[in-house]
């Protein structure tokens, strides 16, 4: 092919590289309001079902999206109302015991019953020599930079979690917005699509948006279910701190995949705190969380997902890592229903197309 005019070729693409260069750097800077637009979206399509339930029973729309929007407030106000003071309060009690721990006296203590049950247990052990090496690890750290570590991290953290629950504001207002106005978001995008083939985009948009809204459905609906057990499983055993420990299980619960083993880790981990807990007493929640994870998987979870679109396990997989990959935390939540989706588009569009050739 002969170029007429090299300069205006160049300059072509040296522009359009320039503009996608821009677009890429303008997608980066808007990243956090991307994600918080995202997950409005994904939170409402979770509420779009209840909604369609409540207009189904009667209430005109205006009125099924205030019930709905209320209903969660109410919700979530009441568990604030009633889970953060003793929250609080046992935090606090966490903070006193590991004050306790790190009392000098108190350290000293714990180190003379580890060094008795190492010599009873462990006599061919040279204590005297691992001691000595401990103590000189010890000796060498630097204090102060720990220290100013420390309070750096605290810093961070704060302004993490200050960031956390601006970013949670904007979130609530968006779903709000998204949720009240659904149908007219969905009638403007399906104006995009050809009349010829309308028709077959809308079935094909409503399957995918209400499996994924069944899915959210799901997901909160097994957090409840393993946080109210929990609470009641942790006070039956007396352990510590069960109201932080349930809401932990409810939250972790809500990650696909190892969400609840995570969070039955940490649980069982915090049933080992010295003075608090025990290993028997870890042992007992080690063994009902065990039968739990089985029953909730076998029993309790295709119950409840009965109506989302079935994934295979695989899939599950590979869709959960890859959006921990690219979004953290939220990619592993929406990577199960957009992996959904794609399923529905395969099998309603692809292989059709497939079988008629």
């Amino acid at each position: 092919m002969k170029i007429h005019n090299p300069f205006r070729v160049a300059l072509l693409a040296t522009l359009g590289v320039g503009v996608g260069l821009l677009l890429i750097g303008s997608v980066e800077n808007l990243s956090t309001i991307l994600l918080y637009v995202g997950t409005a979206l994904f939170l409402s399509l979770g509420l779009d079902p209840v909604v369609s339930f409540l207009e189904r029973r009667g209430l005109p729309r205006w009125a099924a999206v205030l019930a709905t929007i209320l209903g969660v407030l109410g919700i979530f106000a009441g568990i604030i109302l009633m889970v953060v003071p003793i929250i609080v309060s046992q935090i606090a009690q966490l903070v006193a015991q590991v004050e306790e721990l790190l009392r000098p006296g108190r350290w000293n203590e714990i180190v003379s019953g580890a060094q008795d049950w190492a010599s009873s247990t462990l006599p061919w052990l040279p204590l005297d020599q691992v001691w000595a090496g401990i103590q000189h690890w010890f000796s060498t750290l630097d204090v102060g930079s720990i220290s100013t570590m420390v309070g750096n991290s605290l810093l961070t953290i704060g302004g993490a979690v200050a960031a956390g629950l601006g970013g949670a504001f904007i979130v609530l207002i968006l779903t709000i917005y998204f949720t009240a106005s659904t149908p007219s978001l969905k009638s403007a995008v399906y104006q995009l699509v050809p009349a010829s083939k309308r028709a077959r985009f809308i079935e094909l948009a409503e399957k995918i948006t209400d499996s994924v809204g069944y899915y959210v459905m799901g997901q909160v609906s097994l957090g409840v279910i393993n946080g109210i057990l929990s609470a009641i499983f942790l006070s039956i055993i007396n352990a510590p701190f069960p109201a932080v420990l349930a809401v932990v299980a409810f939250f972790f619960s809500l990650i696909p995949l190892v969400g609840t083993l995570t969070g039955s880790t940490i649980i069982v981990l915090t049933c080992l705190i010295p003075g608090l807990g025990s290993p028997t007493m870890a042992l007992i929640a080690l063994i009902y969380y065990l039968v739990y994870m089985q029953i909730e998987a076998y029993v309790i979870s295709p119950r409840i997902m009965n109506r989302a679109v079935s994934v295979p396990g695989a899939v599950v997989v590979i869709a959960a890592l890859a959006g921990g990959a690219l979004l953290n935390l939220l990619g592993a939540l929406i990577a199960i229903p957009v992996a959904a989706s794609i399923l529905i588009i395969y099998r309603e569009v692809i292989i059709p197309r497939q079988n008629e050739r």
